[in-house]
């Protein structure tokens, strides 16, 4: 009978309940709350925008970039640390995999929440728990549209938005992960850095992405790899946190190529810059993209 009921259990912990976006965009709605607690708090000037008025991505999203979507999240939660005199905690981050499912997206949530809960207990502000509201039919796109209102609610809060020289930091974690995935498929780097556009402004940096984005999901095609599209994605008017955006949705891509190749290396953590300026972000956003521009397959031993 012991090893009966052993077994059992063993067997429930094997198919453990899975996650739905809709629950996922529970926790988001209640980080929504707790941060309109912050900026009523700190007497941040702020007008809530109804849900049927705010930016929808037309772009079918994976689990895989409304989990980048919450990385960006916790950047923004360091600015706001680093602001109020608290150290700043490196984000937590996954080993490369094809598929992100909704489980890893709740976990962020949670820790985004916990994160919270310790920056009002150590500025002693009251933390209030908010009675969870039930959603059936949300997906993954609903869930990052609400990430990106609570995004441009911290930058509210922050009274500041992205910097460029976080979004170099960004793209060097690009640049990190190109390297490998060349040097995996055993293709010399013949690129070098081009001199800066001096001039280059917030757009052609969004272009250059998107191009990246665009060879990115060419080889997911030839590989079989689920893939998404960015075409629809672009804003009318590009902002810093569009831009830093659109690297975080170029490193979750990028994940899904390595994993293929059975790399399991993590993309390492931004390194702190200062000083940046857009033409330093535009020489290596293009400096990546060329290098990327390399790959033909993703076999290994395949030549340029």
């Amino acid at each position: 009978m012991k090893l009966v009921f052993l077994t059992l259990l063993l067997t429930l912990g094997l198919f453990s309940k899975e996650i739905t976006p809709s629950e996922v965009y529970m926790q988001t709605i209640v980080i929504e709350k707790q941060v309109e607690l912050l900026l009523q708090h700190y007497k941040i000037e702020y007008k809530s925008v109804p849900m049927e008025k705010r930016l929808k991505i037309k772009t079918v999203l994976k689990p895989r970039n409304v989990w980048q979507k919450t990385y960006e999240i916790l950047i923004k939660i360091n600015i706001l640390r680093k602001k109020h005199g608290m150290a700043t905690i490196a984000p937590s981050n996954l080993s490369p995999v094809l598929h992100k499912n909704s489980d890893m997206v709740y976990e962020q949530t949670q820790r985004i929440l916990t994160e919270l809960e310790i920056f009002k207990f150590r500025n002693q502000i009251k933390y209030k728990e908010f009675k969870k509201t039930i959603y059936t039919d949300k997906t993954a796109s609903d869930v990052f549209d609400e990430l990106s209102y609570i995004s441009t609610m911290f930058d509210i809060l922050n009274e500041e938005e992205i910097s460029i020289s976080l979004i170099f930091g960004a793209n060097m974690r690009i640049y990190d992960d190109i390297t490998l995935i060349l040097q995996n498929l055993e293709i010399k780097n013949t690129t070098i850095p081009r001199e800066k556009k001096l001039d280059a402004t917030l757009e052609d940096n969004y272009l250059l992405t998107m191009q990246m984005l665009h060879k990115i999901k060419q080889l997911q095609i030839i590989s079989g790899i689920s893939h998404v599209d960015f075409s629809n994605f672009r804003q009318e008017k590009i902002s810093m946190s569009d831009l830093f955006t659109l690297s975080q949705m170029t490193i979750a891509e990028l994940q899904t190529i390595k994993a293929y190749m059975g790399i399991t290396t993590i993309t390492p953590v931004a390194t702190t810059y200062f000083t940046k300026s857009l033409a330093e972000v535009n020489q290596i956003i293009s400096w990546n993209r060329r290098k990327l521009n390399l790959i033909k397959s993703l076999d290994i031993g395949v030549k340029k």
